[in-house]
């Protein structure tokens, strides 16, 4: 499990160079193609803090090893003990703990700590359904309104998840396919419904299913970026909605 970093417990800007995150692109008009504001670089920052406080450097951990499988499905996990292998107090990983109850990762198991939350083969298939329901409109509307070379300066998001599926990383292919549909949505100008799709990507993606997914399979799933990106510039949106439908239903089910 990473190590966690001491810090100062204060707010600051995310430094640049750092992973990409979902945002609408900064070239463009100030409104989207949905018909709403775009959103500016500090409502950005807003919704998505920079992982500088412990608690918030504990929680990404903790996440990180959800996605990879260090913590399993059904096994209860004790703050103090997780305080020593993170080498911190036990206070900032409670902490990080009630988030990830609140984003259903884990539950409360009284005077004994947290229990990774499992999924079955049929709560995938239903958080596949919910995603597919809210993410298959909006793409193909904005198929039809976005210019071909926006889709264009998406193409380092889809690069970053290949790059990460080809390393077999899968806390890191987690963030950059999160990274890639939140910029996607984004251009929509809708700030609520690119954070309710991040709610519902990361409940996708952990806890990981007893069946281990191979490199192979990351590196299937992220290709489809690619795919998708030049559906969106063409506008086809029977290959839109096929593709989006079957990547639901990909590596992380």
């Amino acid at each position: 499990m990473v190590p966690v970093e001491p810090v100062e417990e204060r707010r600051q800007p995310r430094a640049t160079g750092g992973p990409a995150r979902p945002c609408v692109p900064a070239q463009g008009s100030a409104r989207s193609y949905d018909g709403y504001p775009e959103a500016s670089e500090a409502d950005a920052a807003r919704r998505l803090p920079e992982r500088h406080s412990i608690r918030d450097q504990v929680l990404a951990a903790l996440r990180d090893a959800l996605v990879d499988g260090e913590l399993s499905p059904g096994t209860v996990y004790s703050a103090p003990a997780l305080a020593d292998r993170f080498g911190v107090s036990a206070t900032p990983v409670r902490e990080a703990m009630q988030q990830l109850v609140r984003e259903g990762a884990v539950e409360v198991v009284h005077n004994r700590g947290f229990r990774v939350a499992e999924r079955s083969p049929r709560d995938l298939a239903e958080l596949a359904e919910v995603r597919a329901l809210i993410e298959v409109p909006v793409m193909l509307r904005l198929a039809r309104t976005v210019p071909a070379q926006r889709w264009q300066e998406l193409r380092p998001l889809a690069e970053a998840s290949v790059a990460a599926a080809a390393e077999g990383d899968r806390a890191a292919y987690a963030e950059a396919d999160r990274a890639f549909h939140g910029a996607v949505l984004a251009l929509a100008g809708n700030a609520q419904l690119v954070r309710i799709a991040e709610e519902l990507h990361r409940r996708s993606q952990w806890p990981v299913p007893a069946r281990r997914t191979r490199a192979a399979e990351l590196l299937a799933d992220a290709t489809e970026h690619a795919v998708l990106l030049d559906a969106l510039a063409a506008g086809d949106l029977p290959v839109i909605e096929s593709l989006v439908r079957e990547h639901f239903h990909g590596a992380w089910s």
